[in-house]
């Protein structure tokens, strides 16, 4: 049995993240999404707290085999063991995302050589979609609609005091 691990922030989960996590769940056995608690991610807290975020995912994914969403705060591969995973799957968007996540790749390998890094190239339909671009249309009342889930749209509403 194969058990993926697709991790990431989440700040909040955007169809593009959904699309990765869909196309993991028909390679993969078993897929987690592991949420990063990432507190002082970019010198701020996260918009959202682990526990919406656990739970905005879960809701988005609910209707997926073989998904389940759990939080995390250690190291990635520390994570991963105690999952009894071996894989992890990353999706990129554009060549800086992969600079930066062939950088964590080689450095996931130097912790853990039996743990293997994935990557999944973003739709071209959401190659240009980022969590943080979604919380600046939505900070300012632009609509969300089709870039997240219907639940993330109305709690980034509620969250910015849109309605």
């Amino acid at each position: 049995m194969t058990k993926a691990i697709v991790p990431g922030t989440f700040d909040p989960i955007t169809v593009g993240h959904l699309d990765v996590i869909e196309r993991a769940a028909k390679i993969f056995d078993e897929v987690v999404v592991a949420v990063a608690a990432s507190p002082d991610k970019n010198g701020t807290g996260p918009l959202f707290n682990v526990q919406e975020r656990v739970e905005l995912i879960s809701t988005a994914t609910k209707h997926f085999d073989k998904v389940s969403v759990k939080s995390f705060d250690n190291l990635l591969v520390t994570f991963a063991r105690e999952e009894n995973a071996n894989v992890l799957v990353k999706g990129l968007r554009a060549i800086t995302d992969f600079e930066n996540e062939f950088q964590m790749a080689a450095l996931n390998w130097k912790l853990a050589s039996s743990i293997e890094t994935l990557f999944i190239m973003a739709s071209p339909d959401n190659m240009f979609l980022s969590s943080s671009a979604v919380r600046e249309i939505a900070r300012h009342g632009g609509s969300v609609s089709g870039l997240v889930p219907e639940g993330v749209e109305v709690a980034l509403r509620s969250k910015f005091g849109h309605g």
